[in-house]
């Protein structure tokens, strides 16, 4: 059974006088608690009729009507049933119309007394469908739902709702047409003509209600104002961190609103690991109560709270570090004088953390003892964990950048590599092609010539070799496989050495003048002399293959202290050549370097000859540079290696020099000697 007609329009037709008006549903849940509050607050048995959208709503009152039916007998409830409402009689009656009729979208509530009455009949004003949204699940949990109807006190309108209810009920339980008969004439028949209302009971319920409305309102404008606060600051340190990736750019931002959000006297963010020994601090926001820390090493080694932080990778916060000589089982006597100099007199200390990996710390200090809510707390956490996230983007875009520059460089060392090798195969492979045809086609070439032939094949040849091993070379000491036989080698006979081996292969005549201005008292240094002989040689190719003949280049070798009181002994190697432009000092080292590029060359070569001199000068313990005015001044090559510790021998066994040349040459002559 359904009934499709509105209490709320059969009243205002039956009393045209009454003008609805609008109710929102947390309203009409304060005005309904008022009434049954003041039929509980009386000793009469007044008639009571509820109505009911549906059964879950009533489930949430049935407490109330408990209490009421044991006060009177006249209780009707009417509701749509969706579990167990059923019609019963037991303490009250109990209605259950069908969902589908129209009491499903009324909220009524009469009161009818001896000496008072009151009624609440309104009907949901229907909002157009949320598009793709439960309407009615949402409805139920909507408090500013709103209602269109009539609240009075007037005896009249009162009596006139409850026939129509009653009317109602009789429809729906036509087995009570007895009580529902006696109900109508005890409470809906003539008006009483006095009238004892106390409205206090009424009146007290609802401003109560109203208070506690306002009560929680506040605490929800407190939690959206501090979830805004949160989502500021998140959003401040995620447009920084979309801005630039710098850690200083995103922690200054982070350092200043965090401060002013949480009005800290004083707010830290730094990077530290539990192992550091202290950090410097060079993010701060602080107050004009406290002293600045910017600039200050701030001790972490001996830094408790750190440490328990660190290791927990939870936040620890102390209200008042003088009123506490421990918190969590950190004692605070060690920090006494760090609290003291520092006038710290609350803390709140919260790691940077991601993935379980410490990045750093964010401190704040109060100098008054405050007591940190968990909101402040969890704010506090909540851009610590956005740090975390920026400080590792930060990290990989740094790893990428590099990542991409060593792409870069092995992409210009491969098109070296082809261009350069390219070059220093073609040709020689081409005159020695050229040669061994002619020496194939005609037998009967001058000896002159012939001997010509040989000589300019055996000599691209020979260019050919040098090229394969100094390939073979690089790799090995790059890779580590090198085979270093350290001894005491004495310099001089070093660089003799190497100034034979440039003029057996070259012109004396294409040569610029070398000199060497060598002592021989120098204390030997501790080298692999087969090695240090090689990088001098390389060197003075370069300088000589850079140095027009009439040009001069200028050996000398000087003792050298370095800060740390090691003693190295430094050579230098000077022309008076092309020169090499200052921001190229340190790439001129690089593998395949050529400072004309690969295809514009005036001098041959493959660009190895620096790098092998630099890694052989860092595997006997020393550094290798270079030094330039610029273009067309000339430059200086220099080189360090470590003293050793023991005096050399000058002398051979049978009173001569011929001992002083380093036991690798002779070694190495000893072979060639034996074969």
């Amino acid at each position: 059974m359904s009934i499709q007609t509105s209490v709320l329009e059969e009243l205002l037709q039956s009393s045209a006088q009454l003008r609805p008006q609008l109710y929102f549903k947390s309203s009409l849940t304060a005005l309904s608690h008022a009434m049954e509050d003041q039929v509980l607050a009386s000793d009469a048995q007044p008639l009571i009729i509820a109505s009911f959208q549906k059964e879950r709503f009533y489930r949430q009152e049935a407490h109330r009507y408990e209490r009421i039916a044991a006060i009177t007998p006249h209780v009707y409830v009417l509701a749509a049933p969706e579990t167990s409402f059923t019609n019963a009689s037991r303490d009250y009656e109990t209605i259950a119309f069908d969902p589908s009729d129209q009491l499903s979208h009324e909220w009524h509530l009469v009161v009818i007394g001896v000496q008072y009455s009151t009624c609440l009949i309104c009907q949901e004003r229907q909002n157009l469908p949320i598009a793709g949204a439960e309407t009615p699940h949402l409805q139920a949990m909507d408090q500013t739902r709103r209602f269109e109807g009539i609240w009075t006190f007037d005896r009249e309108v009162s009596s006139l709702a409850a026939e129509i209810l009653l009317d109602r009920i009789g429809v729906y339980r036509p087995e009570l047409a007895a009580k529902l008969k006696q109900a109508k004439a005890q409470f809906v028949g003539q008006m009483p003509t006095t009238r004892d209302v106390d409205p206090d009971p009424f009146a007290q319920r609802l401003v109560t209600y109203l208070q506690a409305g306002q009560y929680k309102l506040q605490k929800a404008y407190r939690s959206i104002a501090a979830k805004e606060q949160q989502e500021r600051l998140v959003n401040l340190i995620t447009s920084a961190m979309r801005q630039s990736l710098d850690p200083h750019e995103i922690f200054k931002v982070a350092v200043n609103e965090l401060g002013k959000a949480m009005q800290a006297g004083r707010c830290l963010i730094y990077r530290g690991k539990a192992n550091d020994a202290e950090v410097l601090i060079s993010h701060e926001f602080r107050s004009d109560s406290l002293p600045s820390l910017l600039g200050q090493y701030w001790p972490l080694a001996n830094h408790r709270l750190f440490q328990t932080v660190a290791q927990q990778q939870e936040s620890i916060s102390i209200p008042d570090t003088q009123a506490a000589e421990s918190v969590e089982s950190v004692d605070l006597a060690p920090l006494a004088e760090l609290i003291q100099r520092w006038q710290i007199r609350s803390w709140l200390i919260v790691p940077i953390v991601y993935q379980g990996l410490l990045l750093g710390m964010i401190e704040l200090h109060q100098a008054e003892p405050q007591s940190w809510t968990p909101d402040e707390i969890g704010l506090v956490e909540a851009i610590a964990a956005q740090l975390g996230v920026a400080l590792i983007q930060a990290e990989s875009y740094a790893n990428l950048e590099d990542l991409n520059q060593q792409l870069e460089a092995l992409e210009r060392t491969r098109s070296n590599l082809i261009a350069i090798t390219g070059h220093e195969l073609r040709t020689p492979l081409s005159t020695i092609q050229v040669c061994l045809e002619s020496l194939a086609t005609e037998p009967d070439m001058l000896p002159e010539l012939r001997q010509l032939m040989l000589s300019t094949a055996l000599s691209d040849a020979e260019r050919m070799r040098k090229l394969v091993q100094d390939f073979i070379t690089l790799s090995r000491l790059e890779s580590g496989r090198v085979e270093w036989h350290l001894e005491p080698v004495a310099i001089d006979e070093c660089v003799t050495l190497a100034l034979s081996s440039l003029r057996t292969r070259q012109s004396e005549t294409g040569l610029p003048k070398v000199t060497a201005q060598i002592a021989e008292e120098l204390p030997p240094v501790r080298a692999d002399g087969e090695r240090l002989v090689e990088v001098l040689s390389k060197l003075l190719d370069n300088a000589c293959k850079f140095t027009q003949p009439d040009g001069s280049i200028l050996i000398t070798a000087q003792p050298n202290l370095q800060p740390n009181g090691g003693r190295m002994l430094e050579v230098t190697i000077a022309d008076t050549g092309r020169g090499i432009e200052p921001n190229r000092l340190e790439t001129v080292f690089d593998r395949f370097y050529q400072e004309e590029g690969a295809l514009r060359r005036t001098a041959g070569g493959t660009g190895l000859g620096l790098a092998i001199c630099r890694q052989i000068v860092q595997g006997l313990g020393g550094q290798i540079w270079a030094e330039s005015a610029g273009r067309d001044q000339g430059s200086s090559f220099h080189f360090t290696l470590p003293l050793a510790q023991e005096p050399l021998d000058r002398t051979g066994a049978n009173g001569s020099k011929g001992a002083t040349e380093p036991a690798s040459k002779r070694r190495s002559n000893r072979k060639r000697a034996v074969g």
